[in-house]
């Protein structure tokens, strides 16, 4: 998963980029996340990184699902200037990549909660997964306030998400998985074919196929699109199908 730190890496660079150039306007502005600013986000993107470099920098969140959690995390900084949220993620990010790579070189398994248990060389992905998808669909427009083009989804960044979709699908959807058996045809983007890949899911003959490019496939997977809106082809069992269209991954 050495291409997951890479791809973190990228991102990291891509975000503070972005965010030295902001507004007070719009760090202010509301993000592609219900209820959380353009700063919001960034905070909650240190916060993650908080999680391996020290948890106990956080609100104890013990026994709440992750998105409570997520939220208290993130509620605990709305009153810090936008400086000091751009300060911690720099400082934080940069040691927690650090700590993921280590982490990812040993052998074993950790636990997620309500997100389900991972080998911990799959951790990183985790990790650019998120930066991937709340840079591009929540900082960006048409969901987020910020114009102009985002970072590039390439081979590297888009590749690493996708592998955190593969490995989180079923043990986030694992109702679904009961209901219906898919074959998700990532169509490759540029002339490289970026993203494209065969993802099972559930078992046995699959019921339905679905076909889209990586970019669209990351956000509908969130939620956060629609498959007409997204462009994505989807043919098979109807009852297969319906279920298909609740799959989420975080």
């Amino acid at each position: 998963m050495s291409g997951a730190i890479e791809a973190i890496d990228a991102d990291r660079a891509a975000l503070l980029e972005i965010s030295r150039g902001l507004t007070d306007e719009l760090w202010q502005a509301p993000s592609g996340c219900a209820g959380w600013r353009v700063q919001d986000l960034v905070a909650h993107l240190a916060n993650l990184f908080w999680l391996v470099v020290d948890p106990a920098a956080l609100p104890d969140t013990a026994g709440l699902p992750t998105e409570a959690a997520q939220e208290l995390a993130v509620r605990a900084r709305r009153d810090w200037s936008a400086a000091d949220v751009l300060a911690d993620y720099e400082a934080v990010s940069k040691t927690g990549l650090d700590r993921l790579a280590e982490l990812a070189g040993l052998d074993g398994e950790l636990s997620l909660g309500d997100l389900g248990t991972y080998q911990l060389a799959v951790l990183p992905s985790a990790y650019s997964f998120d930066h991937y998808t709340h840079i591009r669909a929540d900082l960006f427009a048409p969901r987020g306030p910020l114009t102009g083009e985002p970072p590039p989804s390439d081979e590297l960044r888009l590749g690493s998400a996708l592998d955190w979709v593969e490995a989180a699908l079923p043990q986030q959807n694992a109702v679904a998985a009961g209901a219906c058996t898919l074959e998700i045809h990532v169509t490759g983007t540029g002339s490289a074919s970026t993203g494209a890949r065969l993802i099972r899911f559930g078992h046995g003959q699959a019921a339905a196929a679905i076909s889209s490019d990586g970019p669209a496939l990351v956000r509908w997977i969130t939620q956060r699109g629609t498959w007409a809106d997204l462009g994505v082809e989807a043919a098979g069992d109807a009852a297969a199908l319906a279920a298909a269209r609740t799959l989420k991954v975080f």
